[in-house]
């Protein structure tokens, strides 16, 4: 993987996300504090930092799961609509990934990649049962397409939910902990996904405690402790060299246990 900060950037090209002075409140806890961010196109920005540190906040406003209290998001130029049919339209611009699998449990591993696709995308069937084989090949369950979730372990459930997701074509793809639920024998099944679609140049937001994802795969580690981005670097100069104080104290304590 490149080590600049942003791969294969057309000169002069709009970034594809941008967070402009976003705050967030759970009550009195001021959760995410004048957030600045704009992720470019095919960038994989990892986002790390101690619990409570508003990572996974920060990745859910992206798609709007999680409402801002002020500051303005933007995808691909356009700013995020608030309900109804264009906040539909963007979530299926916005793939979205999570610590839980959220699949739906009565429907078989295929029904569950070809749904959205035909709800929300109103792509013939058969045109999206192929694609949906397509992509269960590509995450290495083309075998389970006829099997229903629980029938599945848990790093098979989260490929699934991880091609599904692919399905809606997405302009972006946000994965809040994808491996945390995992056992860990499971977790580096999940990681080579994400490591191939990174490669691929698809634009991601991954939350994750895996400092090897991180280190491997992102062009920007963004530290964050208490609501703030605190540093961002390459994840060469962020792992050798950290310059804040927070940054050190959590790298010493994940790195040397």
């Amino acid at each position: 993987m490149s080590t600049s900060i942003v791969k294969d950037l057309a000169p002069g090209a709009a970034p594809l996300v941008v967070l402009d002075g976003v705050n967030k409140h759970f009550g009195a806890l001021h959760v995410l504090q004048d957030i600045n961010l704009e992720i470019a196109q095919g960038e994989v920005v990892v986002l790390i930092g101690p619990s409570g540190s508003g990572k996974s906040t920060l990745c859910r406003t992206i798609n709007r799961l999680e409402t801002v209290d002020s500051g303005t998001i933007t995808i691909d130029g356009r700013p995020l609509p608030a309900e109804g049919r264009e906040l539909a339209r963007l979530r299926a611009e916005v793939g979205m990934v999570f610590q839980s699998f959220n699949l739906f449990a009565h429907k078989t591993v295929l029904e569950n990649v070809v749904l959205g696709q035909v709800k929300v995308r109103k792509v013939p069937r058969a045109q999206a049962e192929a694609k949906a084989r397509e992509l269960l090949e590509r995450v290495g369950v083309a075998a389970q397409a006829d099997k229903l979730p629980a029938q599945l372990s848990g790093g098979q459930q989260q490929r699934v939910a991880i091609a599904r997701a692919l399905a809606m074509n997405p302009k972006v793809m946000l994965f809040d902990e994808p491996t945390s639920a995992l056992d860990p024998e499971m977790i580096n099944e999940v990681l080579e996904v994400m490591r191939n679609l990174a490669a691929d140049g698809m634009t991601m937001v991954v939350v994750t405690h895996e400092m090897g994802f991180a280190r491997s795969a992102a062009n920007r580690v963004l530290f964050m402790a208490d609501g703030r981005i605190v540093e961002e670097n390459t994840p060469e100069a962020f792992f050798t060299a950290p310059r804040s104080d927070r940054a050190k104290d959590f790298l010493s304590k994940i790195l040397h246990h």
